[in-house]
């Protein structure tokens, strides 16, 4: 299944200044995420800097706001401050507040996290059915039990769990946690996903967006994505 417009989604998150924005849009990002308001890791911007940055994309490339704010209001006020068009919502909000989310912000995508590891697959399985008739996509992510981070963790997890949540969503899912460009096509076999992101493994020594990174990532998960059906 697809996203809306029927592009297969590679976001580069983790956004931190102009070089990474560079790096995400001039590789062939179709997506870019800025994690704020964050109860584990630093953000890499801030809300002033995210709309600096989005306001300079090209047509084409979306910005998406991946946020841990779990009330509907605060949700839509950060995007709207930022300029995000979709939500990736990360944290754990009620399905209430995430309706209350589309009737305040009718026009902003919202796409749910369903974090593996971070409970057991039966309740994956739960938010996602309670979920899909509120959004638009979902994404798996990985969660780290040594810090409780919920995504960023540069840790892969196990593949078949989200394959199984793709047999099951009436939604796309997009698939994140730890993808490189070495293992990205690997992973797009095994899950069959509607998008792939990466934020740590695109990244150089010093936490950067690498150029030559992204664009291998971006290269490997096209071409498995054209191999799988998945892309034109």
């Amino acid at each position: 299944m697809r996203l809306p417009g029927g592009r297969f989604a590679i976001q580069v998150a983790g956004i931190s200044g102009p070089a990474d924005l560079v790096a995400a849009v001039g590789g062939g990002a179709t997506h870019v995420g800025f994690p704020l308001r964050l109860p584990v890791h630093s953000e890499d911007c801030d809300a002033r800097e995210a709309a600096a940055l989005v306001a300079t994309l090209p047509a084409g490339v979306e910005p998406v706001l991946i946020t841990y704010l779990e009330t509907a209001r605060e949700i839509a006020e950060l995007a709207r401050e930022v300029g995000a068009r979709t939500v990736q919502l990360h944290g754990d909000p009620a399905p209430g507040e995430v309706a209350t989310l589309r009737q305040i912000a009718p026009g902003l995508a919202a796409w749910a996290a369903l974090v593996v590891g971070a409970v057991p697959e039966p309740l994956l399985l739960t938010r996602l059915e309670r979920l899909a008739p509120l959004v638009d996509a979902f994404v798996t992510d990985t969660f780290d039990p040594r810090t409780g981070a919920r995504g960023a963790t540069g840790r892969t997890h196990d593949w078949s769990v989200s394959a199984r949540l793709v047999a099951c969503s009436p939604r796309p899912l997009i698939l994140a946690g730890g993808l490189t460009p070495e293992n990205v096509a690997d992973a797009v076999a095994a899950v069959r996903p509607a998008g792939v992101d990466a934020h740590t493994g695109v990244e150089d020594a010093a936490g950067r967006k690498d150029p030559a990174r992204v664009r291998a990532f971006v290269e490997a998960a096209l071409a498995a994505a054209r191999r799988e059906g998945l892309a034109a």
